[in-house]
């Protein structure tokens, strides 16, 4: 979020800056020709610019959200290319206006003093609602970049902040800046993170295919690069800066950054450094007759203005994603009402007609892929369907609770380009991975019983220092198996519990298992102390083994294990949360990996068909999690996660993450769909 924050908070410190100024100038020369009376008219137009800019981010944002993925990156781009140009405009100007602006803002107001109320709104709005565009404009490419909003939002609402305190220090003369250095330092600074933006918008506009060379990458360090660190993120955050980056990027950036930071930096230096000339004192003419009309009329209409023709921008340019199309279904006739909509993104609104709760997907009838999808529309009950709508043939299938499967006649779609559609898995495509799946943990169940009895045959006789050698070995036995833990039942918490949240902590009665003797093995405590919590886990992975092909183990387990296993690890182990003494949490969050790993390849047959291009990915960056876990492998013994270094463990951090970012898709790529 932070890193997202800084770009924004120097565009809002500087733009503030800016219209605060300004204001600030409006304000003295009223205050300054004895018309404190027509400052109510500045404010007006003040607020109209702020308006004017809430409402522009408003448009961008709702014609954004209506545009299909495709549509969406060439949208971003172009605009990302638009803000670019204004903040290369706006850094000149200032560059060049900072020491003159406030005259000509006294000119403006002393000759819009002779003109009535209206000229003086105008006068203030123009003069700040640049600043609001610009400022509208470069929140909202930046938040686009960002993946996110919270960041740039906070960045900004900070600079804005500090600009109006900044505004009010200098409009009290208890504060002086020297304004040409400060726009000119501040100015340089943008011009590089500007650059960055440009890169970004290309980058949109190739992947929305407007532009080509998508595929054609001058730098790609995804390899090397640890995506994931705070460094990377950083980087990525302030200065749109990818580990993998096409020529077209690199070319605009370099270029850009190259052309105008000279040319910025030459004007800087050759500008004359002479005083500012005086303004002429003009006395003011002298106000117009009161009209008769409420005070608050013309407020009120120029601050809404901006608002109504936003929204109506919003409703008459097909902004909203719905397209009023209302779809009844029931478990005799689905998909009644159905024409074939336009391209893009859309909302159906669908209508349970009937009298059984059903399963409504909207579908491509050659293959079942599934578009979009409403679960559980209960009878006499509307709800909305968004998906995305390209060039191709779409129907609706119902399923109700109880009954056959209903499809609805096919509608053709032309143009739009393309979308994705989910090929849906059923009970039975999740049998053989399941059954594979199910050995596995069969014959790793059959390793755990032997070496927790080596465990606890090791400690009856006395042998601490084999008992923590052999401890690790049975306990990664035990956490290799990661994806069963939803049918281990009471076992898991027997087995591998740990003392959080017991009234006795470590020394509760209940804290048994792996981590119960971890402490007691590190701790100091004697043979005679953990003979009986050893033998008890002996006995445990025994019953645990036994009871385990009776186990119910549903198959819809399986995806979410693929992501479960590693939050787990990320959570527990890599914090050092779980640890109770020996310091081997890296050890157990190999034996994660290796569990994770087994998942990925009993379903790999149903990924390469659903989604060939992540298979790839997951494994270049679990090969990368892998390499960075051995590297804290020394023979036999394991670096303890709070004796990394900060750089070794924000990496470790970072890949797992990553990787637990690369696998989210599973579960719903491989949810069990009654559409099957």
């Amino acid at each position: 979020m932070w890193d997202d924050a800084f770009p924004s908070f120097l565009i809002g410190l500087r733009e503030g800056l800016e219209a605060g100024l300004i204001v600030s100038v409006l304000i003295a020369t009223l205050v300054r020709s004895g018309a404190r009376s027509r400052l109510p008219q500045v404010w007006t137009g003040v607020l109209a610019a702020i308006s004017l800019a809430l409402s522009f981010g408003a448009v961008l944002t709702f014609t954004a959200a209506s545009l299909s993925a495709t549509a969406q990156e060439a949208f971003g781009g172009a605009l990302s290319v638009v803000a670019v140009g204004f903040v290369t405009a706006m850094v000149f100007w200032m560059r060049r206006s900072a020491r003159t602006f406030s005259r000509e803002i006294r000119e403006k107001v002393t000759g819009a003093l002779g003109m009535g109320a209206g000229m003086l709104i105008v006068t203030s709005f123009l003069a700040v609602g640049r600043e609001g565009l610009e400022t509208a404009l470069f929140l909202w490419t930046t938040a686009r970049a960002a993946g996110e909003s919270a960041g740039p939002l906070t960045g900004a609402g900070i600079g804005l902040v500090l600009a109006a305190g900044l505004c009010w220090a200098l409009y009290r003369r208890v504060l002086h800046i020297n304004l040409t250095k400060f726009f000119t330092a501040t100015g340089a600074v943008l011009i590089v993170i500007a650059a960055g933006v440009l890169g970004y918008g290309l980058r949109d506009l190739q992947e929305g295919t407007v532009l080509p060379g998508g595929t054609s990458y001058a730098v790609d360090l995804g390899g090397s690069v640890d995506a994931g660190a705070w460094y990377s993120t950083l980087v990525q955050g302030v200065f749109n800066l990818t580990p993998a980056m096409t020529w077209l990027q690199v070319a605009g950036y370099a270029g850009y950054l190259a052309v105008v930071m000279t040319l910025f930096l030459r004007g800087a230096s050759t500008r004359t450094t002479g005083p500012a000339p005086k303004a002429r004192a003009t006395k003011p003419a002298g106000p117009h007759p009161a009209r008769r009309r409420p005070a608050w009329v013309a407020p009120v209409a120029v601050v809404a203005a901006p608002a109504v023709l936003a929204g109506a921008a919003v409703a008459l340019g097909g902004s909203r994603p719905a397209d009023g199309q209302t779809v009844a279904v029931s478990q005799t006739d689905c998909g009644k009402g159905f024409t074939a909509p336009k391209a893009g993104r859309r909302t159906f609104q669908m209508r349970n007609t009937g009298d059984k709760t059903s399963e409504v997907y909207l579908i491509d009838p050659g293959t079942g892929a599934v578009y979009g999808e409403v679960e559980g529309l209960a009878p006499g009950t509307t709800r909305d369907l968004v998906a995305t709508v390209a060039g191709g043939t779409y129907a609706w299938r119902c399923v109700p609770s109880s009954g056959k499967a209903v499809t609805s006649r096919a509608v053709r779609v032309t143009g739009g380009g393309g979308t994705t559609a989910v090929l849906p898995v059923s009970a039975h495509d999740l049998a053989a991975p399941l059954k594979s799946y199910k050995a596995y943990v069969d014959r790793g169940l059959a390793t755990l019983v032997a070496r927790t009895h080596r465990l606890s045959d090791d400690i009856a006789a006395g042998h601490l220092g084999a008992a923590r050698t052999d401890w690790l070995t049975a306990q990664r036995a035990y956490a290799s198996l990661g994806a069963a833990y939803g049918t281990f039942q009471d076992y898991d918490q027997k087995i591998d519990g740990r003392p959080d949240g017991l009234p006795g902590g470590v020394h509760d009665k209940d804290f048994t298992g792996f981590h119960r003797i971890e402490y007691g093995l590190w701790h100091g405590q004697t043979a005679s102390e953990l003979t009986a919590p050893a033998q008890q886990l002996a006995a445990d992975a025994a019953g645990l083994r036994k009871a385990f092909p009776a186990q119910d183990f549903d198959p819809g387990d399986l995806p979410l294990r693929a992501h479960e296993i590693l939050e787990n690890t990320l959570q527990f182990e890599l914090t050092g949360d779980a640890d109770q003494g020996s310091g081997t949490e890296l050890a157990t969050a190999d034996a994660n990996l290796t569990g994770t790993r087994e998942l990925l390849n009993v379903l790999r047959p149903l990924l390469t068909i659903r989604a060939r291009h992540l298979l790839p990915t997951v494994d270049a960056d679990t090969a990368r999690l892998q390499k960075l876990l051995d590297s804290a492998h020394h023979g036999g013994s394991w670096t303890p996660v709070d004796r990394l270094d900060a750089t070794a463990r924000a990496r470790l951090n970072g890949a797992t993450g990553q990787l637990l970012e690369d696998l989210s898709p599973v579960p719903d790529l491989l949810e069990i769909r009654k559409s099957a």
